[in-house]
């Protein structure tokens, strides 16, 4: 496994070369600091935008080429100062895609515990589409090996909105952890009764401060699965030590600041939470 830590200069790289080369020195030192074995790469670009694009087709040599694309949640994009986030955040994400790469977005990043701080509660993991389960899995096994996450249990939560749905993946969900021998809780929860009720009388939310009413009339079925989710989520996993859940795609002639909007929306009050899109390849099998 290769690790890569990149950091990305905004600038010109003739005046920014000694910045660059500062920079990962530091960064070599805090991965040596953090005991991690990866390689510090430095890019300097005209932005964000240009610098993760080079990155993302060049990094790495042969079967050492990296497969996911992990970053932080951007928490602070609804700063005045901060407007280009959205736009630069929705770019790498479809960068991932194009170049058919996994991408796991953590949010809480400041919250998440060092290793001397044990957590006893759960791992939880929200199956909802089969094309991220290989990696959640994955991930979660790997966090069960740190000694601060050795004392939790894996719970997995099948996600259908309908009763007729509910069978059929949990039938899936039961033979994908059997296959794997994967010791995990399967529960099954159902979005069909939040939908009834907000048809009814309106889901509250707060936009900007300001309280709205969202119907079923009023908005597109990604936004509403996406509050049918978090309302899901704070009802089976406020107490989870960690929480994974599918990331959405950003839809398609949709304004980067809309989708920020979902992604806060999805995110709102769950302190740890890991968002996690995979690529066509599994990278757990049978086999594995």
């Amino acid at each position: 496994m290769s690790i890569f830590f990149f950091l990305s200069l905004d600038g010109d790289y003739h005046e920014c070369a000694e910045d660059a080369k500062v920079a990962c020195r530091q960064v070599s030192t805090y991965i040596d600091y953090k005991r991690c074995e990866g390689v510090a790469e430095i890019v300097v670009a005209p932005n964000m935008s240009v610098g993760f694009r080079g990155i993302v087709q060049t990094t790495g040599l042969g079967n050492l080429k990296p497969n996911i694309v992990v970053m932080r949640y951007p928490e602070i994009w609804r700063r005045e100062s901060l407007i280009e986030i959205p736009a630069t955040f929705v770019g790498i994400i479809n960068d991932c895609i194009v170049a058919n790469k996994a991408v796991v977005i953590v949010k809480g990043l400041d919250e998440w515990p060092n290793e001397y701080q044990r957590q006893y509660g759960t791992i939880d993991l929200y199956w909802i589409v089969e094309g991220w389960w290989s990696h959640a899995s994955s991930l979660s096994q790997l966090l069960l090996t740190k000694e601060g996450f050795e004392s939790c249990k894996i719970q997995v939560f099948c996600i259908a909105e309908e009763d007729t749905d509910a069978d059929n993946l949990k039938a899936d969900v039961k033979k994908f952890l059997y296959d794997l021998r994967m010791q995990a809780e399967q529960i099954e929860a159902y979005l069909v009764e939040m939908k009834n009720r907000a048809q009814r009388e309106g889901a509250p939310l707060m936009a900007d401060g300001k309280p709205v009413v969202v119907n079923e009339q009023q908005v597109e079925k990604f936004l509403y699965t996406t509050l049918k989710l978090n309302s899901t989520i704070l009802r089976y996993s406020r107490m989870a030590a960690v929480v994974f859940v599918s990331l959405p795609p950003p839809p398609v002639s949709h304004p980067p600041y809309f989708y920020m909007e979902y992604m806060d929306m999805l995110v709102e009050n769950v302190p740890r939470l890991l968002m996690v899109r995979g690529y066509r390849r599994d990278v757990v099998t049978l086999f594995t």
